[in-house]
């Protein structure tokens, strides 16, 4: 597994089909309803050709008790399929707003468990000290920092790139 230099800026069109899953130690939060309820240093990064990098947090990063399992399920031809989760925090529901593998597919498995957010269904995400920007689109969930350039497969009439 490669490690995030962090040096420059990445073209979304130079990374890899299949994915590639590098390590990366930038400081990585997730808030929502007042809380903090994801930080961590040992995000993976995920890099797919025409998406910006998706994050997993390792689950000893996320507070738990603020994911209940959603209804649903979906299917990565590389990654295997996904469970959704809500983020519940008192009377405030993001329905789906994170995802995880639990059975990834070879390749994948170091991000069995691991947790990814969509930034567009919490309240901000940020990595280092920088504000994401989610992703167009209401089903990948890309984190826009300002090292990354498109442009970027997901609003209407990217879908068949």
């Amino acid at each position: 597994m490669a490690e995030f230099t962090g040096l420059g800026t990445e073209s979304v069109w130079d990374y890899p089909r299949p994915p590639a899953v590098l390590r990366d130690d930038r400081p990585v939060r997730v808030e929502c309803g007042g809380r903090v309820i994801a930080e961590t240093r040992q995000a993976l990064r995920v890099l797919e050709t025409s998406h910006p990098p998706t994050f997993y947090i390792p689950p000893e990063d996320v507070r738990s008790e603020f994911l209940f399992p959603a209804e649903g399920h979906s299917w990565c031809e590389w990654k295997g399929s996904a469970r959704y989760w809500d983020v519940i925090i008192g009377d405030e529901v993001r329905d789906r707003a994170a995802w995880s593998y639990s059975s990834p597919e070879p390749g994948y498995t170091a991000l069995r468990d691991h947790f990814a957010f969509y930034p567009g269904r919490v309240d901000r995400c940020l990595v280092g000290d920088e504000v994401v920007q989610a992703q167009d689109g209401d089903f990948y969930g890309g984190w826009i920092t300002p090292d990354v350039r498109g442009p970027f497969k997901g609003p209407p009439g990217t879908h068949g790139w």
